[in-house]
């Protein structure tokens, strides 16, 4: 059993830790890496998107509304608002001709901080598609379109399109969603807690499902490939996540989640699982995962060495002083 502590520093001082768990299985499905946590459930957040567009692709919107890559790969993002983030999404509102306002994900400021400032100064207030969710929810309104389905209750537990999301969760899971594993997620759609373990067996099975012929392995490819060709649009340039798929050129698909969540798979060596910072303070994440894919050969040398800001990643104050660092131990 391993134990993974990452640590923040101020001068000479470990100031703060936090712990996370993870479990990570291979092609076969056996566990490599553990911090006996397996039983745990865990709500992936925003990490299972790629699981939830699944329906979106299938209902072949995407063909009808002649939607692109770029669009494809936004429906699984969690965007920072960053400028082209907002023009793809807003090229696909135009396509499906409907209004922002039909999106029921909720309105917050960009995530980017510099979108987000640039917003205000402009005296503009954010809308909808500034959502980190917009892509998703226009994933599944599209989809929601094709078969006629209503909007007004899209997000509803009980909808048909919601109950559609959950028979491809439990097939990739391998495990049956019961009541206590429900809850709402920020955006206000259905998100399901899988034991730690569950969620590295469906990280595995999308990797086999990506280079073979198994059921929804149109859709897999379709999704993994639009995203390694625009990491950048599922989160933004200066994402860990989206850094990872852009070194690696897709070899490694990768996504966050609130609460200090991360789901990957290498879609070569098929190993793949998940990082869960126990107390969801996501400054832990990208430290603990370096130490993670190093321990397991999965980054080389040079991959290591382009994501290096985040080993040991330096703390500066407002003054731009250095004042600390984060760092992770794996025992």
């Amino acid at each position: 059993m391993a134990t993974i502590k990452t640590y923040v520093t101020r001068g000479k001082i470990n100031e703060s830790f936090h712990d996370s768990k993870c479990l990570i299985k291979d092609s076969n499905y056996k566990t490599i890496f553990s911090t006996n946590n397996g039983n745990d459930l865990v709500y992936p957040r925003s990490s299972i998107k790629i699981f939830q567009a699944i329906s979106f692709v299938k209902s072949n919107a995407y063909k009808k509304y002649k939607l692109n890559a770029k669009q494809l790969a936004i429906s699984c993002a969690s965007h920072c608002g960053e400028k082209e983030h907002i023009l793809v999404l807003q090229d696909w509102l135009k396509k499906i001709k409907k209004n922002k306002k039909i999106l029921q994900c909720g309105i917050h400021n960009p995530l980017n901080l510099d979108s987000s400032n640039k917003l205000l100064l402009k005296g503009n207030k954010p809308n909808q598609l500034h959502n980190n969710c917009a892509g998703k929810h226009l994933g599944m309104l599209s989809g929601c379109l094709m078969h006629k389905m209503d909007l007004n209750n899209y997000l509803d537990f009980n909808h048909p399109y919601q109950k559609d999301i959950r028979k491809h969760l439990e097939y990739f899971m391998e495990c049956k969603i019961e009541n206590k594993q429900k809850g709402v997620d920020g955006c206000s759609a259905p998100q399901y807690a899988f034991p730690l373990n569950k969620i590295a067996i469906a990280m595995v099975k999308l990797a086999k499902t990506y280079s073979s012929t198994l059921p929804f392995s149109d859709e897999i490819k379709l999704l993994l490939n639009a995203i390694s060709q625009y990491p950048h649009l599922t989160g933004g340039l200066e994402k860990y996540d989206n850094q990872l798929m852009r070194i690696t050129n897709g070899r490694l698909f990768a996504k966050g989640g609130a609460e200090g969540v991360i789901l990957f798979v290498d879609k070569d060596k098929k190993i793949g699982g998940i990082i869960k910072v126990s107390d969801g303070n996501n400054r832990a994440l990208p430290s603990a995962a370096n130490e993670i894919f190093k321990k397991l050969n999965i980054l080389n040398r040079s991959e290591l060495r382009e994501l290096s800001k985040w080993t040991g990643e330096v703390i500066s104050n407002h003054a731009n002083k250095k004042i600390g660092k984060i760092y992770t131990v794996i025992k």
